[in-house]
């Protein structure tokens, strides 16, 4: 399993951002998180310690891209709650609920469905598996994709461990330029915002160091 590197950044706290993507974990840092990339579904393990599921997520409610959400909740595709917390504080942020599922979910037919199904204000693939740690504190994501605005091309651009494929994201370009550019613009706007998250309470303090990685606890366990 890695090891993953944990950066300290301005609020050098004992939190680390746990991010499917070494571009989400440079947003985290920003923010002044420190940082552990997981991987697509937490496919890398998680970091040891208390941690924050931070990055992107797909809308499902219709919040505009770019929106962050400080969730108060976390719930599985049958509605049954995960994790529940008061949210990390986050100025401006839309408190609000993420549905934790096992696979992209780019259908603007299935969003719907997961919608009317569990009241989910967004989804992503890594926050059922870090709330099934017992060691969540916080869920922060920014929508980067809609019902109206879709990932489309960029669905299958990233490698399970969160990095480019830089084949698929070339032929991406080739087949359908405007929709994959669009979606690129979309996904940085949404990092964009998790740059500016700002937690109200600092706590805790210390350097960067090396945290190694536990395997991902199995959905159901």
């Amino acid at each position: 399993m890695d090891a993953d590197r944990v950066t300290s950044g301005r609020p050098p706290a004992d939190l680390i951002a746990a991010c499917a993507s070494a571009a989400e974990a440079r947003a985290a840092r920003r923010a002044g998180f420190r940082t552990a990339v997981v991987g697509i579904g937490a496919s890398r393990g998680v970091p040891a310690g208390r941690i924050v599921s931070f990055g992107v997520a797909g809308g499902l409610d219709g919040l505009e891209v770019g929106t962050v959400i400080d969730a108060t909740r976390i719930v599985d595709e049958e509605g049954h709650e995960l994790w529940a917390g008061e949210g990390l504080g986050i100025p401006g942020a839309h408190p609000g609920t993420i549905l934790a599922i096992d696979r992209i979910a780019d259908d603007p037919t299935e969003r719907r469905r997961l919608r009317e199904q569990t009241g989910a204000d967004a989804v992503d693939m890594e926050s059922g598996i870090l709330a099934a740690t017992g060691r969540l504190d916080g869920c922060v994501r920014a929508v980067s994709d809609t019902l109206e605005r879709p990932l489309g091309p960029l669905a299958e651009a990233v490698t399970p461990s969160g990095r480019p494929r830089a084949g698929s994201l070339a032929k991406a370009l080739v087949r359908e330029p405007a929709a994959t550019v669009r979606a690129l613009g979309d996904v940085r706007r949404a990092l964009k915002a998790l740059e500016g998250c700002r937690r109200r309470r600092l706590d805790g303090g210390g350097q960067g160091a090396e945290v190694p990685a536990l395997p991902a606890p199995e959905r159901g366990a």
